[in-house]
């Protein structure tokens, strides 16, 4: 199905943060990207799965939740990225102004994560158990979201390569300390950054999915996991 997209840059307040905004006509929520270490809203991967998104009917806004000035810092020392505290208040920040952006108001809300930028995802989730209607994890590092795990109330798809051992195992460990619906789900074969042939078709149909499922109107989170 070929939807109408609005699509914009934005810089969003109060940093000014640049994202990629596309929302298509009568969308059924917008999911926000949260990238990982040494990404930027230009990865590949994340438009590929925002493209599949939108063509099912979602908006999509894809930010960088770092200024250029501190780009150019976490570049040189690698510490930025690890830091969740500071990645999830831009993500909460974000969050708050797409509820009062016109083009998006009212529409349910999802977070994409990937790498560290899932641990962020989660953090802000459970700072936004009314907003969040549902996360998605690609390769992400939910561990890093330390104790606010147990609080997230959106149900939440951890998706791990199968040969990603060590992130795969972290992701484990994180799906037992988390008391929302839950799943995880393993891409046979696949490496960190899924880019084994149709490894990231499957993690786009899995996140398409998944939202479609738990990000729109009315709904209201279950409880339970499953792995597979």
């Amino acid at each position: 199905m070929q939807y109408t997209l609005i699509e914009q840059s934005v810089q969003i307040p109060p940093l000014g943060l640049s994202g990629d905004l596309a929302v298509p006509a009568n969308a059924s929520g917008i999911i926000v990207f949260a990238h990982g270490s040494g990404s930027s809203r230009h990865s590949p991967r994340n438009r590929h799965t925002a493209g599949e998104l939108q063509d099912g009917g979602f908006g999509t806004l894809l930010l960088d939740l770092l200024t250029p000035a501190e780009e150019q810092v976490d570049l040189a020392t690698r510490q930025l990225r690890f830091d969740i505290g500071l990645l999830a208040g831009r993500l909460i920040e974000v969050t708050d102004w797409l509820q009062r952006e016109p083009t998006t108001r009212g529409l349910p809300t999802g977070y994409f994560g990937a790498s560290t930028g899932g641990g962020a995802a989660l953090v802000a989730a459970a700072a936004r158990p009314l907003t969040i209607r549902a996360v998605v994890s690609r390769g992400g590092r939910p561990d890093l979201a330390g104790e606010a795990l147990s609080r997230v109330k959106a149900p939440t798809l951890l998706i791990v390569g199968g040969d990603d051992s060590h992130v795969l195992r972290l992701n484990r460990e994180a799906f037992d300390k988390m008391r929302c619906e839950k799943h995880l789900s393993i891409v046979p074969k696949a490496t960190h950054l899924f880019e084994e042939p149709g490894a990231m078709e499957q993690v786009s149909d899995l996140a398409l999915n998944w939202f479609k499922q738990h990000v729109k109107p009315g709904n209201e989170a279950e409880t339970g996991s499953r792995v597979g």
